[in-house]
């Protein structure tokens, strides 16, 4: 039985695509098959898996990438075998975002170091509360060093301590550079980029490799 991660939010913007690619690329560089269902209607990251079927096919052996409609999402979860599903879930908290919510066996929440992506991540929150779904925030974007970004890591540290990843992602030209060509940092040359984001993905199979699943419990 797979895996089941969704990333969640409901601020636009605040680097789900960016985050759900990178962790994918990450399975599946540690021969993890993978499949992400993307049920955004914006369909970012169907797009960028898209670009990287037309350049670097070679990549994907354990990769795929479905666009479905919320509602197909627990029959599409069913029939799937790979060892992990990635759930690239819509912002703003309606059905679909529940749903993949409701589904995950860990829910991802990125967080960009702003009061107004602080604000938003409450509702978020809640949701997964109620649907009894452990989360972690994943700080974002964030300069080094930064006032605001280590106001933010603290804001969390104190009040949720256990639900924020130690690791983060900085400010970095490559994360986004990378997925125009249908990539990852983690597959290029070494770069502070690349290093955050194997950092991330560690912990976060760590935290997998803890959990029992939820539909097996």
């Amino acid at each position: 039985m797979s895996k089941i991660i969704t990333i969640a939010q409901q601020k636009g913007g605040s680097g789900k695509t960016t985050i759900a690619a990178h962790l994918a690329a990450g399975f599946i560089s540690q021969g993890i098959s993978t499949t992400i269902f993307d049920i955004d209607p914006q369909a970012s990251l169907s797009t960028w898996f898209r670009v990287r079927e037309e350049k670097s096919p070679e990549l994907n052996s354990l990769l795929s990438c479905i666009a479905i409609d919320g509602n197909a999402l627990e029959s599409e979860i069913a029939k799937c075998d790979d060892k992990i599903i990635i759930i690239d879930s819509p912002p703003h908290i309606q059905n679909d975002a529940r749903y993949a919510i409701r589904a995950a066996d860990l829910v991802i929440i990125p967080v960009q170091p702003s009061p107004t992506d602080l604000w938003a991540t409450r509702a978020t929150v809640e949701i997964c509360g109620q649907e009894n779904v452990d989360f972690k925030i994943a700080l974002n974007r964030v300069t080094v060093n930064s006032k605001i970004g280590l106001a933010i890591r603290k804001v969390f540290e104190n009040s949720m301590p256990n639900n924020i990843l130690k690791n983060q992602l900085g400010n970095r030209v490559n994360f986004a550079s990378t997925m125009l060509d249908g990539q990852t940092a983690l597959e290029q040359s070494y770069t502070s980029a690349s290093g955050e984001a194997d950092a991330m993905v560690e912990e976060v199979l760590e935290i997998l490799n803890r959990k029992k699943l939820k539909k097996a419990a």
